[in-house]
């Protein structure tokens, strides 16, 4: 049976799609208008084994008939869709409808598990986003050339105590400190807009600290970084990033490493025990 994949934005869905045809998967590609990548339908014309179907964001009902017509029994969600757009920027149809009202907060855990309950009762399981990309999974220690400070292991410890908390209360996943202080938290503007945000408000030297959920969901909003995290961290003056190892993806790869390397950055991943899985 072939595998779905349900498509929003940035280059999580390429890496899903293209190993998921290198392990010999046919791929449903279910790709949200306005968010997933028009070169994304490209990609599957070259692999080939690939049906690709646009379905507007909030349109679930679509969704789901669009994958138990190509046989799809498990699912995966890959790519970001904005935060705003998930809560004032789409026409739900009567199936997402029916999920909104029964919701008892509008937070991205809440919307997204339910969503997945209501796929499971169509026969469709969704997969852990990373069951197909193990190896991209960031490794505990220090995983930059450049080694942190006395100051940075500092603020990655006072970061994490905030970060732990906001992110177990389904606010953001990540937090900006300088000086052992909170300078940004994410909502829903995304980490990149954070560090822009902290970067104007104190300048250079903030450290970026970016956590998965205390009982993080592998489903569904798993932590990413890339190499566009790095350019945002130097544009926004930001000199070190602390990642949480086996639950966060490292989406380019060596590219996101070399980049690091080339800007003077830190990074670290931390080892997170079993009460973050």
């Amino acid at each position: 049976m072939p595998l779905g994949l349900i498509a929003g934005n940035g280059t999580f869905p390429f890496l899903i799609l293209r190993a998921a045809r290198q392990l010999g998967h046919d791929v449903a590609v279910v790709g949200i208008e306005g968010e997933a990548f028009p070169a994304l339908e490209a990609l599957g014309r070259e692999l080939g084994g690939v049906e690709f179907t646009w379905v507007a964001l909030g349109h679930l009902g679509t969704c789901i008939k669009t994958l138990k017509h190509a046989g799809v029994t498990r699912v995966i969600m890959a790519g970001q869709v904005k935060h705003t757009k998930l809560f004032g920027g789409m026409l739900p149809d009567l199936t997402l409808l029916s999920v909104l009202r029964r919701l008892k907060s509008k937070n991205t855990d809440a919307l997204v598990g339910a969503i997945a309950d209501v796929l499971q009762d169509h026969g469709i399981s969704l997969m852990d986003s990373t069951e197909l990309l193990a190896d991209l999974l960031a490794k505990p220690g220090v995983l930059s050339q450049a080694v942190p400070t006395e100051s940075m292991l500092a603020d990655f410890a006072f970061g994490y105590q905030v970060a732990d908390v906001v992110a177990g209360l389904d606010i953001g996943q990540t937090i900006i400190v300088k000086d052992r202080a909170v300078v940004a938290v994410e909502a829903m503007e995304g980490t990149d807009a954070a560090m822009a945000r902290a970067g104007a408000l104190v300048g250079r030297g903030t450290r970026v600290v970016k956590v998965a959920k205390p009982s993080q969901d592998m489903r569904f909003d798993v932590p990413v970084v890339g190499v566009a995290t790095i350019r945002a961290m130097v544009a926004a003056g930001a000199d070190a990033l602390s990642i949480d190892a086996g639950k966060t993806l490292v989406l380019d790869g060596q590219a996101f490493h070399d980049a690091a390397h080339e800007a003077g950055l830190v990074v670290v991943g931390r080892s997170v025990g079993r009460e973050n899985s």
